[in-house]
Formats: C-alpha cells, structure tokens, sequence
C-alpha cells in the first residue's frame, strides 16, 4: 500500500461517514498530501490542479497541459485529467458523470469568484454543496514514521546550515546579507530551499516579531533575532536563535536566560493529553512572572509539516488535547520597543510521556 493509498483511504472513510460522494481539494499542500503531485501553486488565483475525490472509485487529478507529465508521474494512484479550456468545463462534465449528491470543498482556500461559478454549476446540477476548512488539515496533524524522518532530516540540516553561516557573521554586515548568506548555504547544502522567507532582525528592529531583513548592519553586542527553515521533500523545518556579534551586556542576558526558562517549562509541560492552551500557559506564566507578559504578544508554537505553519496551535486559543505523533514548535519570546527582542524556538514531537526535542544546537542556550 502507498502512502497515498492509506491517506486516501481514510479520507474516504471520513467523507463516508459525513454522508458526503466527493471532496474538491484545492489547498496545495493537501493536493500534495493525498496525491504526492509536487507542483506548487503561483497563488491561489493560478492554481496547477486540483483533485476530485469521490468516495469511492477512482480518484482525479484534474490540471492544465503545463502539469500533465509531472502529474502522471508523481500520483499514479489518480486518474490524471487536463482542461484545455479551464476547469469549470471539465468539471461540469465530471458531475454528469458521477452524479455527486453532496460535495465537500475547501472554504478556506478557494476565491470568492472560484467559489461563485462552482455554486452556479452545482446549482445547475443539483448537488449541495459543503464547507470544510480543516477535513484533511486534520488528518495531517499526526505524522507517521516517514514524515517524522524528513522533518528530522530538515531540522539537521537546518542546524547545520545556521551553524555554517554563524561562523560567518561579523558587525557590519547587513540583515539582508545575513538572510541571503542563510539562504544562499540553504541551497547549496541540498535543501529545496527556505520553508519561508528568513528573518534577521538586529537591535531595535527584533522588538517585531516578523520583522523583514533591511539593510541596516548589525552593531557589536546587540540582539539578533534569526528565525529560519528549510525544506527536504516539502516537509519544513522552523528554528530561531537569538545572537550576538561580541560580547552581550547584562540586559541581553538577562533576557536569554528569561526566554530560556520559559522554553523550558513549555517543554516540560508539552506531551500527549494536555491541550496547546495548557503548554502556553506554562510558558507564558514564566514570562509573566519577571514582569514582560505585556511583550510576549504570540502564541507559543504552531504545528509544523508541510506547511512551516499549520495545526496544532500551542495557545489559549486551542483547548483539544495533543495526541503521540504531532510536530510543534516551542518558541516563546520577549519584544521591546525601541530596544529589540529575544527568541528562541525548537521543534519537538510529542510522545506519550513527554516530548522529543528534534533540535541540537545550543547557540546561546548555555547563559
């Protein structure tokens, strides 16, 4: 059995259940999920295909011409079809022919004008549309054996590559230059390349948790913020590291230290059976305590898969328990205004009696 096969299979025991004949799936990383079909989207206005699941039978991959070979190649579990003249055509000839009753789509990633033809041919054809936004999400939060091997390989290398590039580092060089030196090292070290776009953020700019790299050159003994990720097999890897060229002062390491502990309780609260909200409450409480709850303003961590973000969530939003298999991030941090930041982020699986901390680099973890 593939591991298409198997993923398919429980979709369709999912949409069986529901009462549901078919499923559209738009999002690219659930296309890729259930077809292992690699093509990547320009945005989700320029899609490269799209499949049709029904609940039983052959699955579909419906794609322009441009995809067609990649398309045979990389999902031989579907049936692969090209639309010459766009996607609706094909698709109202499809409905003809399987007759779906109830059809499942992907709210959350589908344009309001996609949307609106898709509603005027169901109409036209008698099927009901229904809303999902997270049916196959869920299915992905659990990894299996194989997924956690390629998440594991991408933090190694991860590491590797931040390692490789920090020797480089020296004040004056840029944000910029520190990004493009990182990702540049990304793809030369075999990576596909950056899970999302690298951020540098020296001194004051740090106090932005999302900040992106300028060309301001980073001073002796100030904070940096480096959040970075790569990609082995579109599975992703997340790691920040707060640094400093030269010698740090007392403020710096007192907010090390600070940041440090909080990642720690957060590590030490994280395991199956407890819920996200739980974790970053453990987290946030150490925070808190030394005075700046006001500057840690996210969650502590996020899932991480295919997507660099996705579910589950480890803050006060998410009251669901954390099940043995799911990857997170552990990344509390502190953000002053005027002044700059400090983060500092791991990845970890959860496990029955605790979690699996996949990171070994301890770049400025020893304060």
């Amino acid at each position: 059995m593939t591991f298409t096969t198997e993923r398919l299979t429980r979709l369709r025991r999912r949409l069986q259940r529901r009462g549901l004949d078919a499923m559209l799936v738009t999002q690219p990383e659930n296309r890729r999920y259930l077809s292992g079909f690699t093509a990547t989207d320009h945005g989700i206005n320029e899609s490269s295909g799209v499949l049709l699941i029904p609940a039983a039978g052959r699955p579909l991959l419906l794609t322009d011409g441009r995809y067609r070979l990649q398309a045979e190649e990389e999902a031989p579990d579907f049936e692969v079809l090209v639309y010459p003249r766009g996607l609706f055509p094909l698709l109202r000839r499809l409905f003809n022919t399987l007759k779906p009753r109830r059809l499942a789509f992907e709210s959350h990633y589908l344009l309001h004008s996609v949307y609106g033809r898709l509603a005027k041919l169901a109409a036209d054809k008698g099927v009901e549309l229904v809303a999902f936004t997270e049916l196959v999400e869920e299915q992905r939060l659990v990894k299996s054996s194989a997924e956690l091997e390629l998440i594991e390989e991408a933090v190694r290398l991860n590491e590797k590559v931040f390692a490789q590039a920090y020797r480089q580092l020296r004040p004056g060089i840029s944000e910029q230059e520190t990004a493009w030196l990182i990702e540049d090292t990304m793809r030369r070290s075999g990576a596909q390349g950056p899970s999302f776009p690298t951020i540098v953020a020296a001194g004051p700019n740090g106090a932005k948790p999302h900040a992106v790299p300028t060309a301001r050159k980073i001073k002796a003994g100030e904070p940096v913020i480096i959040d970075m990720g790569l990609q082995i097999e579109g599975y992703c890897s997340d790691m920040t590291r707060t640094v400093v060229l030269g010698e740090p002062d007392d403020k710096t390491l007192g907010l090390l230290r600070l940041v440090r502990r909080a990642q720690l309780a957060g590590q030490e609260a994280l395991r199956a059976g407890v819920s996200g909200r739980h974790v970053d409450q453990m987290a946030r409480r150490v925070i808190a305590g030394a005075g700046y709850g006001d500057y840690f303003d996210h969650s502590l961590g996020h899932g991480v898969g295919l997507n660099v973000h996705e579910g589950p969530t480890l803050s006060y939003r998410n009251r669901k328990k954390l099940r043995p298999g799911m990857v997170v991030t552990i990344e509390p941090g502190v953000y002053l205004p005027g002044w700059g930041g400090v983060r500092l982020e791991n990845m970890a699986v959860v496990t029955p009696e605790g979690c699996r901390i996949l990171n070994q680099d301890t770049t400025f973890l020893n304060v």
